[in-house]
């Protein structure tokens, strides 16, 4: 019975066969089938080439493995292909540093950012960084366009906008001596006119440009002066039409590479993109230049731009804008600022008076900040900004694209981190571009993708290797054509038995499949592969693993040794089930270069003493020996009771001990325990007795038990003293005996006289 090898691996979802994926080493769990693949799972991820890598049991997959276990594993590291990102600068050149007055330069050969152009290889998961520099120029070309609101309610700020360009000419001399300026107005899209009766209008219009870029301020003034307000219908002005072709008609508005300003002067909000359905106007604004004779000839046709259209365009373009409009509506156009990066908003006075102060202010809040962008990044790739700016503020996140308090000729750097998490789908290099908005200038990055091994090259396509040409033969591996797998490509994936899987891949008929450890692939067992990946199942039958094996402290084969096939294969001077027997004998050496002294042998490192009265790691110690207590007795008295002969040295001299202290002599250790005691009686430096006992314990450690109570002893003065008060007693006692012997005589002769005269008394009477 034959079926398609991939019905068999669903089969198999319901059996012990299948494959099990480990959660912890991701280089293990994608299961490469190739250099290429196992490169793409990460920057820890190695290859090892080495043909005769793979023991028997193991899949081409387990060639694939974080770089430590490869050499664990044994793959040499000159076999291990790990290819490294790596970055080349193209155009690295320095930023201008000039000063007022200095010679004139164009704009194009003044640096501000610095290095303009530079190539990334980039390795999935592993990023590249490099530095950006940025420096304020001074005296820096500035191209300034005033686009002002011509609506009937500006009819008092055209009159103070009239001698604008001679007065602004002026105050921008200081700071720079390259500056240029145009004018633009806007009102709404095309009406009939609503002005009436004595009012001197004309009707409304999208946007003109009436005044190209010109470093000639009087003609501004001119040309200004010639205007006349128009007429509207409703208060929002259609100004965003006007912004959109003032950013994309650079050839009319005449716009330099240089620092450029948009002037927005207005006393009324905005219409925006859904506005123009009030008027039947339903197609989107397409963001292009529409300048017929310096008008607008598009605002019926195209709907007003939106807000995210309107900021791409500034964006694009490296336009900075300012938004001069009256406190009524200064909340509404703080609103869209924070929409537009590199912008501004500034009251203007009710006939806007103060427009060159709200102007100068404005750019120099703009131009004291830096902020980066880049352009649309590719799928899978990430980057990321960390600032360092004056004073030492450094900043992360969004915080890292900008620094701000910046002055002239002030450096600020920015260390920008690139990432890619996959690889392209057409392969190709990218490129993307970062600059600080609102300036020309930009770097340019291109991306080159480590997708593939340099071993890829050298590939052998329909090898012999691989089952008479059923693969390419590269990196030490076949990578089987479409249809053949096996680690030679030997099968089809349409040409395999359950019946043969199953006597091919058991040991013998009791046995499971792959002894329950791994897959029947193409009639050879291939081993499951552990969470650990140091851990491995291995043989024909994967019946061996190297994780099973007997450990001593927690270690595997006691750390002495490695495990093959569930015996622990022990390193040189070491035995044992787990290796845990060291055969070296200096361990067991003592001073005079005997073996335990002599009186015992060595037995894994350890000296194993004959006689049981003698202990330590060499035999050398005999806690009952004679002498034990007269050589421990002024350490032992120094530490419990600080007196003696070494009290002064005691710390240096007496720490070779564990000191314990009890009440009294009753709660003194006593024979009978694990290890020998000594029991000692001496006496200390103020003529009393103190006891203790000196016993090594199991592990050969020294230990002291002393009473804290001592007891007085017999001084020769008191001897004498109190023999003196014996015989003293003595004699009293045998004068006192004495006393009564002849008091007791005297008794009794006087006793037997008196008998005698009673008995003659008695005769008479008788008679």
């Amino acid at each position: 019975r034959t079926i398609p090898l991939i019905s068999w691996l669903f089969l198999c979802s319901d059996s012990h066969l299948c494959f099990s994926i480990p959660e912890g080493n991701e280089c293990i769990k994608a299961i490469a089938k190739s250099c290429g693949e196992c490169i793409q799972v990460g920057a820890k991820c190695g290859w090892c080439m080495d043909p005769g890598f793979l023991k028997q049991g193991e899949a081409t997959s387990t060639r694939c493995d974080e770089l430590e276990s490869l050499r664990k594993r044994g793959c040499s590291s000159t076999k291990v292909e790990n290819p490294q990102g790596s970055q080349w600068i193209l155009k690295n050149k320095a930023v201008t540093n000039r000063i007022k007055g200095a010679e004139n330069l164009r704009a194009e050969d003044i640096t501000q950012i610095q290095p303009q152009k530079l190539t990334l290889s980039l390795r999935l998961g592993e990023p590249q960084s490099f530095n950006l520099k940025f420096k304020r120029a001074e005296d820096y070309p500035i191209d300034l366009y005033y686009l002002m609101d011509l609506s009937y309610s500006m009819k008092d700020d055209l009159e103070n906008v009239k001698n604008l360009g001679t007065q602004l000419m002026l105050e921008m001399s200081k700071i720079t001596s390259d500056f240029r300026i145009g004018f633009g107005s806007f009102v709404e899209k095309k009406l009939l006119n609503p002005c009436t009766g004595d009012q001197n209008c004309t009707s409304p219009f999208s946007y003109k440009n009436l005044l190209t870029l010109t470093s000639n301020g009087q003609e501004f003034n001119t040309l200004v002066g010639q205007q006349q307000i128009d007429g509207n219908l409703d208060s929002p002005e259609g100004g965003f039409d006007a912004i959109m072709q003032v950013a994309v008609c650079g050839e009319h508005i005449g716009w330099r590479n240089v620092t450029r300003l948009l002037v927005f002067s207005t006393d009324a909000g905005f219409h925006f993109a859904g506005d123009g359905k009030l008027g039947g106007i339903v197609l989107p604004n397409d963001g292009k230049c529409h300048l017929e004779n310096n008008m607008y000839t598009m605002s019926h046709y195209y709907d007003h731009p939106s807000i995210a259209h309107l900021v791409q365009k500034l964006s694009d373009n490296n336009i900075q804008t300012i938004f001069a409009v009256t406190e009524e509506f200064q909340p509404v156009y703080m609103e869209l600022k924070n929409l537009i990066p590199k912008s501004a908003v500034g009251i203007l006075s009710a006939n806007s008076s103060n427009v060159i102060n709200l102007i100068i202010d404005a750019y120099n809040s703009l131009s004291s900040e830096v902020i980066l962008e880049n352009s649309k990044l590719p799928e899978g790739v990430t980057i990321m900004y960390q600032s360092r700016c004056k004073n030492g503020v450094t900043g992360e996140g969004e915080m890292g694209r900008k620094c701000s308090d910046i002055s002239i000729g002030d450096d600020v750097s920015f260390t920008i981190r690139i990432t890619a998490k996959q690889c392209p789908k057409m392969g190709k290099p990218e490129t993307i571009k970062i600059k600080p908005l609102g300036f020309n200038e930009e770097v340019e990055i291109t991306l080159n993708f480590i997708c593939e091994c340099d071993c890829h090259k050298d590939g052998i396509e329909n090898s012999d290797i691989c089952h008479n040409g059923n693969g390419t033969y590269e990196c030490g591996a076949c990578r089987c054509n479409e249809g053949r797998i096996g680690r030679q490509c030997e099968c089809s994936t349409n040409e395999v038995t359950i019946e043969d899987l199953d006597k091919s891949c058991r040991k013998d008929r009791g046995t499971d499949i792959c002894s329950n450890n791994g897959d029947c692939v193409c009639g050879t067992c291939e081993c499951k592969k552990r969470e650990n990946p140091e851990e491995r199942y291995s043989g024909m039958f994967c019946e061996c693993d190297n994780f099973n094996c007997d450990r001593s402290n927690n270690k595997l084969c006691g750390g002495h040794g490695h495990c093959e096939c569930r015996w622990c294969i022990c390193d040189a001077n070491w035995t044992g089930s787990a290796c845990d027997c060291s055969l070296d004998t200096t361990t067991c050496l003592a001073s005079n270069k005997q073996i335990c002294n002599g009186r015992g042998t060595c037995e894994c490192g350890t000296c194993k003493c004959t006689n049981p009265k003698f202990q330590g790691p060499s035999c050398e110690i005999c806690p009952t020996c004679p002498g034990v207590c007269t050589e421990h007795k002024e350490c032992v008295q120094c530490r419990a009771f600080g007196t003696g002969e070494k009290k002064d040295t005691c710390e240096r001299d007496c720490s070779y001990f564990n000191l314990i202290k009890v009440k009294d002599r009753d709660k003194l250790p006593q024979p009978g325990q694990a290890f020998p005691l000594m029991h000692c009686k001496e006496r200390d430096a103020n003529d009393c007795w103190f006891y203790y006992t000196y016993a090594v314990n199991k592990k050969s450690e020294k230990e002291v038990h002393v009473s804290a109570l001592r007891a007085l002893t017999s001084s020769p003065l008191w001897a004498g003293v109190v023999a003196g008060i014996v015989l003293i007693v003595l004699a009293l006692l045998l004068i006192w005996k004495l006393l009564m012997i002849i008091h007791d005589r005297r008794e009794f002769a006087k006793f037997e006289k008196e008998k005698m005269n009673a008995k003659w008394d008695t005769v008479r009477e008788w008679r």
